[in-house]
């Protein structure tokens, strides 16, 4: 093989779009990811503004803008990237009425008083609800729980990651000091990723709407496994997660005043895991109703909006880690009154 031969098959990049491959062959070291898109664009009609390239990386460390020159990405021969976008006459033909859409909770959650007086939790029918999740669903384990570890799990989306903005790489979007946290909560918790991936958060935005609509034959999970390897989540050799909960682990309850929500019950990971209980599990999300199951379990967090606006601002999960750390020598957890959390630190 020539060394023109070499150079020209490192630059082929494969684009990976709605359950096919297009083969990107036609650019030089110097075109940018601008081009790239254009030339995507010519393939799969998806436009340049419309899509979103997964896993750019470039080899001087920068982040990946429509700027940035092919030459410093970084890639193998028959380089993949996975691109998220929809086609025009794709998004013009959603129209949601308003009565046709599911009567769920969206993220302006409930308000305090509310969820102090929904009384849930030890009702027959949604206890019946937690077993069958139990018995159907099936867990994936990537780490084992270990011995004397109590149990942190994790909502995703304004969480740790910021799912509303744009930007050309999760890292961008991704909250302040989340590996810090992350590599201190796994000294004392095994972690657990929940995403409530298709829930109507996301009929309400339209951003992750397009993403939703190009990748429909897409798993909850695999959806969580993208997000987490684009923020390095599961290759910080520092921690590990135990394993991905999505959103067939959640269960429906009604309530008098919101009617149908979907939240988050640990009793399905106490079911599978008996190591776990309301002893040593805490719940951290941005939405209280995902706690309706486990009132005294949750922790709710400051939403992460506006990332390009408040990455230097946050630090909610620098003092969160300051807290696990203190309650993690607690025999109980379920005693805490985790509203006022901010105050023990």
């Amino acid at each position: 093989m020539s060394e023109s031969e070499s150079i020209d098959d490192k630059r082929k990049i494969i684009v990976k779009w709605s359950g096919n491959e297009y083969v990107i062959d036609n650019l030089n070291g110097v075109a940018s990811i601008q081009n790239l898109k254009e030339c995507i664009y010519s393939k799969t009609g998806v436009k340049p503004e419309r899509q979103k390239l997964m896993g750019l990386k470039t080899n001087n460390g920068r982040p990946v803008d429509v700027d940035t020159k092919i030459e410093h990405l970084l890639m193998k021969p028959g380089f993949k990237v996975m691109m998220i976008g929809s086609k025009e006459e794709q998004i013009a033909n959603i129209d949601l009425d308003p009565s046709e859409i599911p009567n769920v909770i969206n993220d302006f959650d409930i308000d305090d008083e509310a969820f102090d007086q929904v009384a849930i939790h030890n009702r027959s029918e949604y206890l019946a609800k937690v077993e069958r999740r139990v018995k159907d669903i099936k867990i994936n384990v990537m780490n084992a729980p270990r011995d004397g570890k109590k149990l942190l799990v994790l909502d995703i989306d304004y969480t740790l990651f910021d799912h509303r903005s744009t930007a050309e790489h999760a890292s961008q979007l991704m909250r302040p000091y989340l590996h810090e946290f992350l590599t201190s909560a796994y000294q004392d918790y095994d972690i657990v990723i929940w995403c409530e991936y298709f829930s109507m958060l996301f009929f309400r935005c339209f951003f992750f709407l397009k993403l939703i609509i190009s990748t429909i034959a897409a798993t909850d999970m695999k959806w969580i496994e993208v997000k987490m390897r684009e923020l390095g989540v599961t290759t910080n050799p520092n921690f590990k997660i135990a394993f991905f909960l999505d959103s067939s682990a959640r269960i429906s309850v009604h309530t008098e005043k919101y009617g149908v929500i979907n939240c988050k019950p640990l009793g399905v990971i106490w079911g599978k895991f008996e190591q776990y209980s309301a002893r040593n599990s805490i719940i951290i999300d941005d939405l209280r109703y995902n706690f309706l199951m486990n009132p005294q379990n949750g922790l709710k967090i400051k939403a992460f909006r506006e990332a390009y606006k408040n990455q230097s601002k946050d630090k909610e999960l620098y003092y969160l880690a300051k807290y696990l750390k203190i309650i993690s020598q607690l025999d109980d957890l379920s005693k805490l009154n985790h509203d006022h959390w901010h105050k023990m630190i």
